[in-house]
C-alpha cells in the first residue's frame, strides 16, 4: 500500500503541475493571439506579439501552440478579447495590480472581485493604486553571460536605466516604451535573454510577516488560476528569513 499510496502522490503532484502548465500555455496563447489580431501576424513588424512570443518560449511553449496561436488570429477565429486592469488591496494593505483578457467583462469583475472578498482583500477603482507603480520594461539574463561590470555596460550602452546583479543573475530595466530596442541591442551582445517583458515596477512596498505571506499567496494563487487573469503584480516585501519559512 505504501508504494501506491506513493504512486498516487507522485501522480497527483505531477497533474497539479500539467494543469498549471496547461493553465499557463493557454494565457500565453490568448495573448499570442491578441497581439497578432491588433498588430502584423508577423513578430518581426509586431513588437507586441514579438515580446508574447519570447516570453511564451521562455517558459518552454511548444513551437506548435504558439503557430496555432497566430494561425487563429490570422483566420479570425477564437473570442474577442478585451483587456481590462483591475487594481485592489491584499490582506495588510498590500497593493496589487490584476490584469486580465476577457470576452465578458461581467463575468471576470464578477470573479476577481470575488476572490478580493474571499482572501481578504478590496477591489479599488482604476488608478487606486497604480500610482504606487511605474510601467517598465524588465529583460533577464543568467549570470554566466557576464559579470556585473560588464552587463552594465552593456546594458548603458543599449539604452537600459538600470542593472540589478545578483548570483542568480542580472535584471535590467528600461522604459516601457523603449523594451523592444533594448532588448534586441542587448542581445546582439548578450545572446537571447531569459525572459523579457513589460512589468508594473513598484515604486513603494508594504512589508510583510510570515503571516501576511501565506495570506497574500493565497490571494495571489486564486486570482492566477482563474482563466481571464493573465498576470498579478504587487508591492510587497518580505526578509529573506520570512521567504525561506515560506
Amino acid at each position: 500500500m505504501a508504494g501506491h499510496s506513493k504512486w498516487a502522490n507522485i501522480q497527483h503532484r505531477k497533474n497539479r503541475q500539467d494543469s498549471v502548465r496547461s493553465k499557463l500555455f493557454s494565457k500565453f496563447s490568448k495573448e499570442i493571439t491578441v497581439a497578432a489580431k491588433m498588430g502584423d501576424p508577423d513578430p518581426d513588424k509586431n513588437p507586441r506579439l514579438r515580446l508574447a512570443i519570447k516570453e511564451a518560449k521562455s517558459q518552454s511553449m511548444p513551437k506548435d501552440n504558439i503557430e496555432r496561436a497566430i494561425k487563429k488570429a490570422i483566420g479570425g477565429e477564437g473570442e474577442a478579447y478585451e483587456e481590462i486592469r483591475y487594481e485592489g488591496y491584499g490582506p495588510d494593505g498590500v497593493a496589487v495590480i490584476v490584469e486580465a483578457m476577457t470576452d465578458n467583462r461581467n463575468r471576470t469583475a464578477s470573479n476577481v472581485r470575488s476572490i478580493f472578498t474571499k482572501y481578504g482583500g478590496n477591489l479599488g477603482e482604476t488608478g487606486s493604486v497604480a500610482f504606487m507603480f511605474e510601467r517598465k520594461g524588465e529583460i533577464r539574463y543568467a549570470a554566466g553571460v557576464g559579470d556585473g561590470d560588464s552587463v552594465m555596460m552593456a546594458a548603458i550602452e543599449a539604452g537600459a536605466e538600470d542593472v540589478e546583479s545578483s548570483e542568480e543573475g542580472h535584471v535590467i530595466y528600461c522604459a516601457d516604451t523603449d523594451l523592444g530596442e533594448v532588448a534586441a541591442a542587448l542581445e546582439a551582445t548578450l545572446g537571447e535573454s531569459e525572459s523579457t517583458k513589460l512589468i508594473w515596477q513598484p515604486g513603494t512596498t508594504t512589508e510583510l510577516d510570515l503571516d501576511g505571506m501565506q495570506k497574500l499567496m493565497k490571494l495571489v494563487d486564486a486570482l492566477e488560476d482563474d482563466d481571464d487573469v493573465q498576470r498579478v503584480t504587487t508591492n510587497f516585501e518580505a526578509t529573506d528569513e520570512v521567504l525561506a519559512q515560506l
